[in-house]
């Protein structure tokens, strides 16, 4: 008899799929890879297009099937919001976010099983940088899934602190990783993608958009400091937030616009590039729920300076230089002489890229799809 966990994999085909259409693909892909003997992988989508379901079978070798809901995916995540399902009767269904059919079922009955995944709780702590329906919604979702839910998954026990404070879900919240997406490696063509890019010769590179949570703001500030070096730095983000502008608030910074490249929705191959080229790696986050963006910085690598946000400081395991966020405006100080450090101490440049690449090992979608598997056969 074959055991079939079903995976939601809707986010790939999703209009703007973005981080969480990557994690999706990528755990999907490592859970195939990793399926035990007798057992099988099939996706769920949203109602769509025949492209669509071509291009989830192409990014998805190895599936076993995919089952196609009758409703489209705005109509769905509605129902599924107000516990009416569509999807496959009795079985086993990983969610990699809360979008999932949260209904009433009994294990011990059927064997059925559904496990959702929480990457941030922003409808709670900064619900300012949500639509409200997105926060209508998530807070809707994560309530059917302290009701139905056989287990959560979170990327950091920093997630899963902040998480049970919202909602008690007892034991059943797990804690597994990330790793760095799928693709993310420096090839043959670097020098050629860095060219195309515009890349610098030396460089910042530093994830994020003007919203004051991500730290952005805080290190354009950091760089207008009298006496830090007049570094380049690469921006991976959007050129605006609100009416405010990048180079305008870098301006206001006293930073030439001259030194800022803007780059955005980077394949794999062009993102390992500008990373593993930058001098240092900067994730200024202030608030942050899985800590990735350091991952990847570390398996290429490159120096990483991070906020103090409790899921960098565990994912990093001191192999970054942390600086704390605190409060008022001493963290652009604080980051300005990390950068300066950094800049101007090879040696210490050094150490960070040799610790993170040690770090690195410790996170692989092979490890986090074992322990899906895993959790689900314990359940």
């Amino acid at each position: 008899m074959t055991t079939t966990l079903r995976v939601i994999v809707d986010q790939i085909i999703a209009p703007v799929p973005g981080a969480l259409g990557g994690y999706t693909r990528d755990l999907t892909s490592a859970i195939i890879a990793a399926t035990p003997r007798n057992c099988a992988v099939e996706g769920i989508v949203s109602s769509s297009p025949p492209d669509d379901y071509d291009r989830v079978l192409a990014e998805l070798p190895g599936l076993a099937g995919l089952y196609k809901t009758t409703l489209a995916r705005r109509e769905l995540a509605g129902a599924w919001q107000l516990g009416l399902t569509t999807s496959p009767g009795p079985g086993i269904i990983h969610a990699p976010s809360l979008f999932a059919p949260l209904r009433r079922h009994d294990r011990s009955v059927d064997g059925s099983q559904i496990v959702v995944t929480v990457h941030d709780v922003l409808a709670w702590t900064h619900p300012e940088a949500l639509s409200t329906t997105s926060v209508a919604w998530q807070k809707g979702m994560l309530k059917r899934a302290r009701k139905h839910a056989d287990a959560v998954v979170v990327p950091t026990h920093a997630l899963a602190e902040r998480l049970a404070e919202i909602a008690d879900f007892g034991d059943r919240i797990r804690v597994i990783g990330t790793a760095p997406r799928g693709g993310l490696a420096v090839g043959v063509d670097a020098p050629t993608r860095a060219a195309r890019l515009g890349l610098p010769s030396e460089y910042l590179a530093v994830p994020g958009t003007l919203e004051p949570r991500k730290g952005l703001v805080d290190v354009l500030a950091a760089l207008g400091r009298r006496g830090v070096p007049e570094i380049p730095i690469v921006v991976l983000g959007p050129e605006s937030w609100g009416d405010q502008h990048l180079i305008t608030v870098a301006e206001e910074q006293g930073i030439s616009p001259a030194r800022i490249t803007r780059l955005d929705d980077l394949d794999a191959a062009d993102l390992a590039v500008v990373i593993a080229g930058a001098t240092a790696f900067i994730a200024p986050s202030h608030v942050e729920g899985s800590g990735t963006a350091v991952i990847e910085a570390f398996s290429l690598a490159t120096p990483v300076i991070h906020s103090d946000a409790p899921a960098y400081l565990e994912v990093s395991a001191g192999a970054g230089l942390a600086v704390p966020v605190g409060v008022g405006d001493g963290y652009g100080d604080r980051l300005a002489a990390a950068i300066t450090s950094v800049v101007t101490d090879s040696r210490l440049a050094e150490q960070l890229a040799i610790a993170g690449s040690d770090r690195s090992r410790a996170f692989s979608w092979r490890d986090s799809a074992e322990r899906m598997w895993q959790l689900h056969a314990d359940l």
